[in-house]
């Protein structure tokens, strides 16, 4: 049987709206599995603060970078206090501290993250013949009463306090764990970061100071503390109290490439490869 030419137009007509209707998306594509579409991940993330945590934050810096090729990671020191106060006026994402968050800062929004144990040694000019001191005796140091080693059971040599600024994380750690409120005498040589204080410890006779854990090596001693040399595991059972915790302060809950990072510096997988080779205590060790 023949079509008539007005069944052929009409015909046609069907097919070509068929057609449009499947290109302009009327027909819906068979769901994802989930996981399978993630968006990648881009922008930038800014951090400043705590020079404690630099040997941690760096190695965390460049393996996330490498798994995010998108996303650049900014890291720069200035001590806690300043990246506290930097994360709360918004002009970097994340502040990194050794330290809580400061009473001022507290109505600004700012969130924590614990990410890691940060012990604390003692270290000295390798001249100085003292192996251990007390709390005491370091207290004694610290504010200025004692100035000779011959005080504290070394040879008659001057003592020479080398340690970092009120806006250091590292100093208001010893502050609160060895001062207990006591000040420090001003009669100190001050450094800017836990890689300063070391070299100057190592090249001024009979100085003494106090670095992160991951800074102590060969160039200078380190002391005991009430007779226990420090390790990882003192930390860990409490033989050993010198230590605070790494924090990582965001306004506001983080998102984006700034949740990511903190996720992956935070994760099993990078604390157990980094933490413990860099002097730190995993975060799920700690008690």
């Amino acid at each position: 049987m023949k079509l008539s030419k007005k069944m052929l137009t009409g015909a046609l007509a069907m097919v070509l709206g068929v057609s449009l209707l499947a290109g302009c998306g009327g027909q819906k594509e068979a769901p994802k599995e989930a996981g399978t579409a993630q968006a990648e991940l881009s922008g930038t993330v800014t951090a400043s603060g705590s020079t404690a945590l630099l040997p941690f934050l760096k190695p965390a810096q460049e393996e996330f970078q490498k798994k995010n090729a998108k996303v650049t990671v900014n890291i720069a020191g200035g001590g806690s206090f300043t990246g506290q106060n930097q994360v709360g006026a918004g002009s970097v994402n994340i502040g990194n501290s050794d330290v809580p968050l400061q009473d001022s800062l507290k109505d600004k929004g700012l969130v924590e993250t614990k990410l890691v144990g940060i012990p604390f040694v003692f270290i000295v000019n390798s001249d100085v013949s003292v192996d251990n001191l007390t709390q005491q005796q370091y207290v004694d140091i610290l504010t200025g009463k004692v100035t000779n080693w011959n005080e504290v059971g070394g040879k008659d040599q001057k003592i020479t306090l080398i340690h970092r600024a009120k806006s250091s994380g590292s100093r208001g750690a010893i502050a609160e764990i060895v001062l207990k409120g006591a000040a420090f005498t001003d009669n100190a040589v001050i450094q800017d970061s836990n890689g300063a204080v070391r070299a100057a410890i190592a090249s001024t006779p009979g100085a003494i100071g106090y670095v992160d854990a991951a800074y102590a090596d060969q160039s200078v001693k380190a002391l005991a503390y009430n007779g226990v040399k420090y390790s990882i595991n003192d930390v860990i059972s409490g033989k050993y109290p010198v230590f605070t915790y790494g924090r990582m302060f965001t306004k506001g809950a983080p998102t984006g490439a700034v949740k990511a990072f903190i996720d992956y510096a935070t994760s099993k997988e990078f604390q157990e490869a980094y933490a413990e080779k860099n002097g730190f205590v995993p975060i799920t060790k700690m008690k």
